[in-house]
């Protein structure tokens, strides 16, 4: 089966795509499975889902879906809105109507996944329309029915970490699923890699408009990309959340605006890439329409990349915006198929790892790099930040969220011009790095996955229930 880069870079609302984009588009998904418009619905969060639920806005993207909004078309400011106090029981009106809802939450994980739903829902006169319907939110957005979970594990014989509810059958030119796969289509037909994703897209999406529908996806892609950043420089104040983080971005581009032409003021690229992290992350924080990158807490550095590409190195277009999201998404397709993009299943490697893999993955390929170089420069990136782990301080995206985006942008950029300066051949390939980003997932404490029971979020002494949102 074969995901599709308008998957991996879906269009979403702040704070998280597993905990805020995916319950949203499950309950919405429920509520359309029913065949009576129901009058009440109950929604038990459990695992992650509880434990960072509240900090995540969970609860609200719940309530928000069962409204029947969904992540791309749901106003910014609807009711209940973000930052605010999100009632446990209540009545919600939207698009599909008026229902009764009540949340509850579980930190008790479903045996399936960490991210689990489970709903119920009754008529007018009290009957049951149905009971114990699980869903599962499985990383960047992506949604699992239990039927749907359990058709995979059938397949498989064990859970698949990550695997994508928006999979397709449809038979493509050039099937890969590995690194190692993916290169040798590479040479074989001798392409780089952003033909090879395209003529799959082509493939995939021919009822929509084939390449074309795809790369009017990319061109919306970039755009929200620089929308964020073009608010998260202008846009003042404190985010969301109990913790009071302010706002950064603003300062520092209007500190970076003084420097540029100062020789003497230490004024590098760098600094920049910082900024373009940080202004997209804010927005995130703040619950802000981002681009899932593959996920919303890693949302900052493949923007924050491309921006660098724009504003650093000639020549840069439309189209090169789209070969760079073409080429990362193909590595956040193998990541996605062999380990997580969930920081609930194997922490922020998965997230803010995969991310800053397929960002040097990108870069690489508009500084004119091969196929194998382009690979170097993807395991390079994941490498180095095996082991990550996911501690949201007060259950929030906001630390060490938005400043570890930064990081990872940069190392993006460092990882990509590492992987020039050789030929592609290397000792670690990224497969290898795949495969050990899904192993020490599955070795790493629940603690250290989405939950804020330890790492910073224990250290600094915010609970989740300190936390105001």
């Amino acid at each position: 089966m074969t995901i599709s880069v308008t998957d991996i870079f879906a269009i979403g609302i702040g704070p998280s795509s597993s905990h805020t984009v995916g319950p949203m588009r499950a309950a919405k998904q429920f509520l359309d499975s029913l065949d009576t418009h129901p009058a009440r619905v109950s929604a038990e969060l459990r695992g992650s889902l509880s434990a960072t639920g509240r900090g995540h806005a969970s609860d609200r993207a719940v309530i928000l879906g069962l409204a029947g909004w969904e992540p791309l078309t749901v106003p910014i400011d609807a009711e209940p809105q973000a930052g605010g106090t999100i009632p446990s029981e209540g009545t919600i009106s939207g698009p599909s109507g008026t229902v009764d809802y009540e949340i509850t939450f579980d930190n008790e994980p479903l045996p399936q996944h960490p991210n689990g739903m489970i709903f119920k829902a009754w008529d007018a006169e009290g009957n049951i329309l149905a009971e114990d319907e699980q869903y599962f939110s499985v990383g960047g957005g992506f949604i699992l029915s239990r039927k749907e979970l359990d058709a995979e594990m059938a397949d498989s014989h064990e859970v698949p970490a990550g695997v994508a509810a928006a999979t397709v059958e449809d038979t493509v030119p050039y099937e890969f699923t590995t690194g190692e796969e993916l290169l040798n289509l590479c040479e074989a037909n001798d392409k780089d890699i952003w033909e090879i994703v395209l003529a799959n897209e082509e493939v995939l999406h021919k009822e929509d408009g084939g390449a074309d529908y795809v790369l009017r996806h990319l061109d919306l892609v970039w755009d929200i990309m620089r929308e964020c950043v073009t608010d998260g420089i202008s846009t003042k104040g404190l985010l969301p959340g109990g913790l009071r983080v302010p706002r950064r971005a603003p300062k520092m581009y209007a500190q970076l605006l003084e420097q540029k032409n100062d020789p003497h003021s230490g004024f590098s690229a760098m600094e920049w890439v910082n900024l373009f992290a940080l202004a997209v992350n804010e927005q995130n924080a703040a619950g802000g329409r981002v681009i899932t990158a593959p996920t919303n807490g890693a949302c900052g550095i493949i923007p924050a990349v491309l921006h660098y590409a724009r504003d650093f190195h000639g020549g840069f277009c439309r189209e090169s915006a789209r070969r760079y999201l073409l080429t990362a998404g193909a590595i956040g397709m193998i990541i996605k198929q062999n380990a997580s993009i969930s920081g609930a299943e194997v922490g922020c490697q998965g997230e803010v790892g995969s991310a800053s893999s397929m960002s040097a993955a990108g870069m690489a390929a508009l500084l004119g790099a091969t196929p194998a170089q382009v690979e170097n420069a993807a395991e390079i990136a994941l490498e180095h930040n095996l082991g990550l782990t996911c501690d949201p301080v007060g259950g929030l995206v906001q630390i060490p969220c938005i400043e570890r985006n930064a990081i990872g942008a940069v190392k993006s950029i460092n990882a990509a011009r590492m992987a020039m300066m050789g030929e592609g051949t290397h000792h670690v390939t990224l497969d290898n790095a795949v495969q050990t980003m899904a192993d020490t997932g599955r070795d790493m404490h629940s603690k250290y996955k989405e939950t804020s029971l330890g790492g910073l979020a224990k250290t600094m002494g915010f609970s989740v229930s300190q936390v105001e949102c």
